[in-house]
């Protein structure tokens, strides 16, 4: 079986087919299976491998059709629709593993992705030694399979990874023994970052290991988060042929998923994600939610600054040395003027508690994090001009605060603690995931915007933000939008600025 999907077929809205279990309570198997299909993009179709009656609380029991009812669904939807991918999750037992296999063999869809239900959260083993060789023996067949860590371990009949680098190296060691991409998730893991990896071993890939990272949402309700993952990539994998780039789209949905699930309020346990938060994003809500909705909407220029060189190489300790000293020259110039922004924010804030954190971030800008600036650039040569990037985020931040809404203008202020934050966060974290020794140049760059303070100031800073919203008008909160989105906007353009102007 053609294990590359050499005959994928790019469509638009891909016809995605799931195989797997129910939930009646909506949040995991076949139906978040849907919900994630059809959230991006895809038309999506299901056959019940079992009738599960659970809740957010757990599983109370499974009832398994005769294999050929199966056989008949899985004929019904290939005899008449044409599949472009197909996801197969809960396979309840040995009978149930080889018929989907004989269906596979015969049908041979162009794109397989394989969610191998084997160990539940609570670390029970969910199927049957022999069932577990019968999926062990699937695995081969399919283009990815995304095991969570414990049942990444079971694939291999090893012990659990202790860490995320164990983790990578058993992804490693499963796609040598099966010739298949697998997607290593750091779910289970309590780091601050959340990584996800993409491992192959024969050549499919840019790099043997593709790594994402992002900040690791701090909710319970994660019900069907390996359900929606493996039926997300599975669609939008049928769209772009690229794994890693499907991959940062699906991870990029499924983090913003889970910052808008505690909103559904489903369930007594832990609740589903927000499958179509994207559908909602408009609603403009106010309170933590409205934060939310903002990240929501910069949504793309987060991932357009992940894949500037700029950032990469000053992750990796690769940046050009006269690129870094034109961004910190430049950063200095910016930070004179952005500390008197944030002093306008303390002048108009309406609580002694933001009118001092304000004040003080002021301070903080122009003595904690100039430090930085004056260490290095007291031994490397930049422009101290100021840049035309750089001078239109300072105009922008300026003609906002002068107009005299201080919930607008917090809106503006944000991306500079959110994003940085962000970029801090992830490139720290593959910086200490790094297996070598090698110092990196940037080090006390990367420490400054990781550093729990700086987070803890970020989380405030949101917070004030949302209680702003929750007091403004209705076209202040439309206002707050776009303010938050041109800054981010202005923070992109301000990370690529050093590769056109380091030079000049």
């Amino acid at each position: 079986m053609d294990t590359h999907a050499s005959g994928l077929a790019l469509r638009a809205t891909p016809r995605v087919l799931s195989i797997a279990g129910t939930d009646p309570t909506g949040g995991a198997g076949i139906h978040a299976d849907l919900k994630s299909i059809a959230a991006n993009g895809g038309y999506g179709m299901a056959v019940v491998t079992a009738l599960v009656a659970q809740n957010t609380r757990g599983v109370l029991s499974v009832h398994t059709p005769p294999v050929e009812f199966l056989r008949q669904q899985l004929d019904a939807v290939s005899d008449d629709v044409t599949i472009d991918a197909v996801k197969i999750g809960m396979l309840a037992d040995v009978a149930v593993i080889r018929e989907v296999r004989s269906w596979l063999e015969t049908t041979r869809p162009p794109l397989i992705v394989l969610d191998p239900v084997m160990v539940a959260t609570s670390g029970d083993r969910l199927l049957a030694p022999s069932a577990e060789q019968a999926l062990r023996d699937l695995v081969p067949l399919v283009h990815l399979v995304t095991p969570n860590v414990p049942e990444l371990a079971v694939l291999l009949d090893e012990q659990p990874a202790a860490d995320w680098a164990a983790a990578v190296d058993q992804g490693k060691r499963l796609s040598a023994a099966t010739g298949v991409t697998v997607l290593v998730k750091g779910g289970h893991f309590t780091e601050s970052s959340c990584p996800d990896a993409l491992v192959n071993t024969q050549g499919l890939l840019a790099d043997t290991v593709v790594e994402f990272a992002l900040p690791r949402v701090e909710t319970s309700n994660t019900h069907g988060t390996g359900c929606s993952l493996s039926s997300a990539m599975a669609t939008v994998q049928a769209r772009t042929g690229d794994w890693a780039d499907s991959l940062g789209q699906v991870k990029a949905w499924l983090h913003d998923a889970l910052l808008h699930a505690d909103v559904l309020e489903v369930g007594a346990g832990n609740g589903p994600i927000n499958h179509f938060h994207r559908l909602f994003a408009d609603r403009a809500p106010v309170g933590e939610e409205f934060s939310r909705t903002l990240w929501q909407d910069i949504e793309s220029t987060r991932a357009a600054i992940f894949d500037l060189p700029f950032i990469t190489a000053l992750g990796d300790g690769t940046l050009d040395e006269r690129e870094f000293s034109y961004y910190l020259a430049q950063d200095a110039l910016y930070l004179n003027t952005y500390s008197r922004v944030l002093a306008r924010a303390s002048a108009l804030a309406p609580t002694e508690a933001a009118q001092l954190f304000w004040a003080n971030s002021a301070q903080v800008c122009l003595q904690v994090e100039s430090e930085l600036h004056r260490s290095w650039l007291g031994e490397h040569t930049a422009p101290r001009a100021l840049g035309p990037v750089t001078k239109g985020y300072l105009d922008h931040l300026l003609a906002v605060s002068v107009q005299g809404s201080y919930a607008v203008l917090l809106a503006a202020i944000l991306p500079c603690y959110w994003l940085y934050a962000e970029v801090g966060v992830r490139l720290h974290a593959e910086f200490l995931a790094r297996e070598d020794d090698a110092v990196h140049p940037y080090a006390a760059w990367l420490d400054t915007y990781a550093d729990e303070g700086f987070a803890a100031a970020t989380r405030q800073a949101i917070a004030f933000t949302d209680a702003a919203a929750g007091d403004a008008s209705a076209q202040e909160r439309a206002a707050m939008r776009t303010a938050f989105s041109q800054s981010s906007q202005c923070e992109l353009d301000f990370f690529d600025a050093p590769r056109l102007h380091a030079g000049a």
